[in-house]
């Protein structure tokens, strides 16, 4: 784990993921395309913006060595592919477009954890389901800020359309796409990968 956060490829992606977040927002408030009207964009940029934002603090704070990109860029990815779905029109021209993001944000979100929690435990067991159960729990309230701001027209949301079919089956594909994202997470991240050459466990705080 700790070796896949100092390669420079790993940096480069993770500050490539950050600017284009920071450059999509940008252009959907500056610039308020008529395809996000009623999509609650600027209650969602501080939203958004915010793993971007406090994962360089913790780890400056925290002293973390080497940087968290691998955690960093899966944390901000599943947000900047929710704003460009928006931003290019593809959940209003493609229906399928809400259900295939939710698999895949959750695989990215669940990723996250692992990579944030290999840094610190180099141990498997339970791994996958406490993966699992963070992917569930996440979806659950992701679900209760959106029928939130759909009912209370937060940020000027009144063009989400949820429905009780639709809240379902977000959970569904949800939390399995966190359960596939647990399962690679753990195989990709996994204890085997955070040991030294030596066989020496890395101490990181």
């Amino acid at each position: 784990m700790l070796a896949i956060d100092r390669l420079p490829a790993t940096r480069v992606a993770n500050l490539g993921v950050k600017a284009a977040l920071a450059a999509a927002f940008f252009v959907a408030l500056v610039f308020q395309p008529e395809v996000v009207d009623g999509k609650a964009m600027g209650f969602r940029a501080p939203l958004f913006l915010a793993p971007a934002v406090v994962v360089p603090i913790l780890a400056r704070t925290r002293g973390w060595e080497p940087y968290p990109h691998t955690a960093d860029a899966l944390a901000s990815a599943p947000f900047l592919i929710d704003t460009l779905g928006n931003l290019f029109g593809f959940y209003d021209r493609f229906n399928a477009t809400d259900d295939v993001l939710h698999a895949i944000n959750w695989i990215l979100l669940v990723g996250a954890f692992h990579a944030f929690r290999f840094r610190n435990v180099h141990r498997n067991d339970d791994a996958v389901l406490l993966g699992y159960g963070f992917g569930a729990i996440t979806i659950i309230w992701w679900e209760v800020m959106e029928w939130v701001v759909s009912t209370d027209g937060i940020g000027g949301a009144g063009g989400l359309n949820l429905t009780y079919g639709d809240t379902v089956g977000d959970l569904l594909l949800s939390s399995t796409g966190g359960l596939v994202g647990s399962i690679v997470g753990v195989l990709l991240l996994g204890a085997a990968g955070s040991r030294s050459p030596t066989g020496e466990q890395p101490t990181v705080r």
